[in-house]
């Protein structure tokens, strides 16, 4: 019995999410006494797939072919599905990105099986697998189950530690045959514009810092870059600030943006709008700083500094500089 897990590629190289994917399919798999596959799906990825051995995989498909270079919802889709058929896995594992959101709700359409978006754990009762998830817009956890198999999962970034359990290991690729034809696909993408791509992403990052309405415009948002640069941490923002223009959409966090569990999350300038504790409830210390003592995010926060971010964000740079030099 095994547990299929799709590695996210981005610019060639497997995501931390897919690591992530495969850890939680190692520990998936031992509970239901069965093994794990890995998918991969791209272009030139021969290299990095069979290392992905290291990281629990003990069979490893990959799709590799220069229409699947960007990702395209029907071509992916279509390679997941005959990994599915191909190892009729109990459980199929995807990393709740952007595109693992979109992939998976589309390969459980296709396979007409239960879809569990988001999930932070998983479990196996008198036989049974379990998930648990954020319900009702992050205010609840609650476990559930899918009747059907095999039950794809989304696995939220950064709720499960990647485990290497055998560095620089490497395993032999299985290459995953083409049985579709690439020109049926309907919607194709061509090319993809954005910012630096060597910003790090807000998803994954285990540190973020982000603003809101509160840093005044996209001139205040270079202190917190500046705290972020001394602590290794991605810049986020909320709607507020997005929508106003300040800073790229890339960086929003919130129901309608990324849902992020960093380790930690400090909210500067942040009011803690519903939609916002959505995305980022499940960081595992919040730090909130608003000069407004009444703001909801501080009804979330582990810690909460009530003062006007303009002073007290370069003194929090300067302190932490000093720390950890």
């Amino acid at each position: 019995m095994s547990v299929l897990a799709f590695c996210e590629v981005r610019d060639g190289r497997c995501k931390k999410a897919a690591f992530e994917a495969i850890t939680a399919a190692k520990k998936l798999a031992a509970d239901l006494g069965g093994s794990v596959t890995a998918v991969v799906v791209g272009h030139n990825i021969q290299d990095d797939a069979k290392k992905l051995a290291a990281w629990g995989a003990e069979r490893i498909l990959a799709a590799d072919h220069e229409f699947l270079a960007l990702y395209s919802t029907g071509g992916y889709g279509r390679c997941l599905v005959q990994a599915v058929e191909l190892a009729q896995p109990k459980a199929v594992i995807v990393p709740a990105t952007i595109m693992g959101k979109d992939l998976a709700a589309w390969t459980a359409a296709k396979l007409g099986v239960p879809l569990a978006s988001d999930c932070t754990e998983f479990k196996v009762e008198d036989g049974a697998l379990r998930v648990r998830r954020p319900v009702f817009a992050g205010k609840a956890l609650a476990w559930t189950h899918g009747e059907g198999e095999p039950f794809v999962l989304g696995l939220r970034p950064n709720t499960m530690a990647a485990e290497e359990i055998n560095p620089g290991g490497e395993g032999s690729v299985e290459p995953l045959p083409l049985t579709f034809d690439p020109s049926t696909i309907r919607a194709v993408v061509k090319e993809i514009t954005g910012g630096d791509k060597g910003d790090l992403d807000v998803a994954e990052a285990e540190i973020v810092v982000a603003g809101g309405r509160g840093v005044g415009g996209p001139e205040g948002f270079e202190p917190l870059r500046e705290l972020a640069k001394v602590l290794g941490a991605a810049v986020g923002a909320s709607r507020a600030a997005v929508d106003a223009g300040w800073i790229d959409h890339a960086a929003q966090v919130g129901q309608t943006g990324k849902v992020v569990s960093p380790n930690l999350y400090i909210a500067i300038g942040i009011s803690g709008a519903i939609q916002h504790l959505a995305g980022m409830r499940t960081a595992k210390v919040i730090v909130a700083i608003n000069k407004d003592p009444e703001a909801p995010i501080f009804k979330v926060a582990d810690y909460g500094i009530v003062g006007d971010l303009v002073e007290v964000v370069p003194a929090l740079t300067e302190a932490f500089q000093k720390a950890l030099a």
